[in-house]
This record gives structure tokens, sequence and C-alpha cells, in this order.
């Protein structure tokens, strides 16, 4: 498997409001993943808790954006929501015109499992199973054929090689967070979500990290969507979605 030929264009995420004239950033690449009017409401402690309100936006090939504000605003709610890990109160998260809640266990575990990569700020990697173990586990899990020879390419493309015999003690927190991202990317998602991917690192290092981000959504044609209450990240992200009590207040386009 070759991982991937570098892209001619970079591509956009696009949010749409409820009214008719609402703008989207221009886009080579089709849509991965739309949300339509989506709300999320949670109880705790009997009272309801808005998580999202309304939010529309689509999430595009090849693009990279950044969902940007406070704790509480509704930021990995919408990620757990787009990548199918919970469901919308109202509205609809459509994969391919298909709702993830209309879809039963065995629809949502193929889709997360061929379609959906996460990163995490705290990396979440196994600490018995070696860097190469820990890329090749979801390629075992799906019962591919060649899972580790694939885990080595995806190693040597986020520049881990020689690296695939190391346990996750023996890394750097930047060495870790290219590890998960490369087990994020083993079976060739669509969309790769990342939830504080830099928090847990340093400015040097973060910008490692983003800057492969970055390349992922340009060479593979990934669709990239972080989480981030970092400046640098937003900035590195061609939309930047500015939320607040689980709206989207305002996109910025680059």
């Amino acid at each position: 498997m070759q991982p991937g030929a570098p892209g001619k264009s970079d591509q956009r995420l696009a949010e749409h409001e409820r009214a008719p004239d609402a703008t989207k950033a221009s886009s080579p690449g089709g849509v991965v993943v739309a949300l339509r009017h989506v709300s999320k409401v949670y109880r705790s402690d009997g009272q309801a808790v808005h998580a999202l309100e309304d939010v529309s936006l689509e999430i595009v090939a090849g693009s990279l954006g950044a969902l940007v504000g406070r704790s509480g605003c509704g930021k990995s709610t919408l990620l757990n929501l787009a990548g199918a890990m919970d469901f919308p109160t109202s509205g609809q998260v459509l994969w391919d015109g298909v709702s993830t809640s209309s879809l039963d266990d065995a629809g949502l575990t193929r889709l997360r499992r061929e379609n959906v990569g996460f990163v995490f700020q705290s990396f979440q990697l196994l600490p018995t199973l070696t860097v190469a173990e820990n890329v090749e586990l979801p390629l075992l899990l799906a019962g591919r054929d060649g899972a580790r020879a694939t885990a080595l390419e995806w190693l040597q493309w986020v520049e881990l090689g020689g690296l695939e015999g190391r346990y996750p003690h023996q890394l750097s927190g930047g060495q870790m967070q290219r590890t998960a991202i490369a087990r994020a990317l083993v079976h060739r998602p669509r969309l790769l979500l990342a939830d504080e991917p830099t928090g847990n690192l340093d400015t040097a290092t973060g910008n490692v990290i983003l800057t492969l981000l970055s390349r992922i959504a340009r060479e593979q044609k990934t669709a990239v969507l972080l989480a981030t209450h970092s400046d640098e990240a937003a900035a590195a992200a061609g939309a930047v979605f500015h939320m607040r009590d689980g709206r989207i207040e305002q996109v910025v386009n680059r």
C-alpha cells in the first residue's frame, strides 16, 4: 500500500445556516459527513444541558478545520457526533446521505472501523504493545491481511521508521502522538478527528503535529477536524469554527 501522493489544492469546511442564502466555502472535495440542524441535550442532575444547538456544517475531503472555543462549548460533542460515537437529540448526521441514527450496531461499527480515525490529547496507546503493535491493532481487529507491513509503511510516513520495536514509555510526547496518528490512519479513514491533539505537547512539538495534520489533509485527501484551545492550532486550519454555548458563532475561511 502506498500511503498517497501529494494533492493539488487545499479544500475547506463550510458551515450551512438555516437561511437559504447561506454561503459555502469553495472546494473541489466531496462531502464526507454533513450535520444538519443538529442539537444535543444531555441530562445532568435532572437538568437539561444543551451541548449543541442547531449546528449545521459539512466536512469536506482534503480539508483541515478547527473547532475553537472554551471548555464546554460543544467541541468534543460535535466530534463525537461526526464520528458516529454518539447521536443527536434532533437533526441529522449524514454519511453518504444515511443518518447515523438509522444504523444498527453492526452498521455503526463498520462505519467507524472503515471511515473514521480518532486522535486524542492523551494519545491512548496501549502500554504493553510495541509501537508497531499499537499501529497494526485496528487492522488485526478488522481481520485484514498484511497488518504489520501496512503499519510499518505508515510509521515511515509519520517519520517513525526504526522505532517500531519500542514501547510507548520509551517515546517522547511527540513520538507518541505520531504513533497515535499512524494508528488512526492505518485503515485509510475518510475522516480524522483530533481532540486537542497538541494539548500535552510543547509549542515546537505541537507545531510538528500540526504540520503533519495539514499534510494528511493535503496528501491523503482525508478530511481532518480538530478541536482545540490553541491559537497556533487554529492558525494551521483552512477553516476555523468559533463555538460558544453549543453554537457556531463565526466561520473564518482562509
